[in-house]
């Protein structure tokens, strides 16, 4: 037999709830096997996993009430979360705000793992933000190095990172010292843009409060008052992560972002991050936040890849062990 519901929903709501196309009902009645029928101010639900529906849809709901966009990968989370039964994740697609972009767009933790990572960064002095590509470990970084600026809690920004090649050899690049640097630092431009708006980007740089510079300008330097990001910090050596560690000074935060499955450093060459991550682990004052793919906020495909890659990795990782497990018992 067949379990039904009825719940209520403010017409002002129907429309984001819904999607377009009505394509979150959509998806939410293929996920649970149910049917979903808007009739004015109510919402009826019939089917299987009717339980499931409606706690997918109540979050919708709240999401839609608090004003908040409801995109696809926020659908997805939330679905996942509630056949987890995970409802506290599902209710974070409503996480409070970090800031406004400089064209009123408002930025938000969009899954636990994210509010994790934004509460430790104002909590902590050290952070290590270590995950896949798209959790959003950089954006919320400065994200918060800006909202700090702003509220004077900070004198200025750094951002930092090494200037690794990305598996392939771009060979001479043109320009003075800047130009030459730049194309490795155009992600954290990029982000800022976005988040102050050039015009005010540029004052600020050229008053000396917000750097973007190659990790090797931070050698010799204490960084007081400042917050400091090290973005790709898993193509950092042992040794410059100790010395970007030892350059923060006084009254200054510094945010570590990085992903040890895209290290490009030269063949023997260990990585700063994954060092760094074992031996300050459980250091008062320090935190270490583990993104995974379900942090993912990129396009949902995003997502997919990542999984697949660690499932080919895991597939070679049992593939070598078989082989060196073979040549012991010879």
């Amino acid at each position: 037999m067949e379990n039904e519901a009825l719940f209520s929903i403010k017409n002002s709501d129907v429309s984001a709830v819904f999607g377009q196309f009505d394509r979150n009902v959509k998806k939410i009645e293929k996920e649970f096997n149910v049917k979903i029928v808007n009739r004015g101010d109510y919402i009826k639900v019939k089917g299987d996993d009717v339980t499931g529906a409606v706690k997918t849809v109540e979050c919708l709901i709240k999401a839609a009430e608090n004003n908040i966009d409801i995109t696809e990968q926020s659908l997805n989370y939330t679905i996942e979360s509630i056949k987890d039964n995970n409802e506290k994740d599902a209710e974070d697609i409503n996480g409070e705000l970090i800031c406004v972009t400089v064209n009123g767009r408002p930025v938000r933790a969009k899954t636990t793992g994210q509010k994790k990572y934004a509460d430790a960064i104002k909590k902590n002095t050290v952070v290590f933000g270590v995950g896949p590509a798209g959790t959003g470990k950089t954006y919320i970084a400065m994200a918060l190095a800006i909202n700090a600026f702003k509220n004077n809690e900070v004198n200025r920004i750094i951002l930092t990172r090494p200037a690794i090649e990305a598996g392939e050899k771009l060979g001479f690049l043109p320009g003075d010292l800047q130009q030459k640097v730049d194309p490795y630092l155009r992600p954290l431009y990029d982000a800022l843009y976005d988040i102050m708006g050039a015009d005010s980007f540029v004052k600020n740089m050229e008053k000396g409060l917000i750097e973007v510079a190659p990790l090797a300008y931070m050698r010799g330097r204490t960084l007081d008052n400042a917050f400091i990001v090290l973005d790709e910090a898993q193509n950092t050596t042992p040794e410059q992560m100790k010395m970007f560690l030892t350059r923060i000074g006084y009254d200054s935060k510094a945010v570590i972002t990085g992903d040890i499955t895209q290290i490009d450093l030269s063949d023997g060459k260990r990585s700063g991050l994954k060092e760094a991550v074992q031996i300050l682990d459980n250091i008062e004052d320090i935190k270490i936040i583990t993104l995974t793919n379900r942090d993912v906020v990129r396009h949902p495909l995003v997502q997919k890849i990542i999984l697949a890659y660690e499932k080919h990795e895991q597939h070679l990782q049992k593939k070598q062990n078989a082989v060196n497990g073979a040549k012991k018992r010879k």
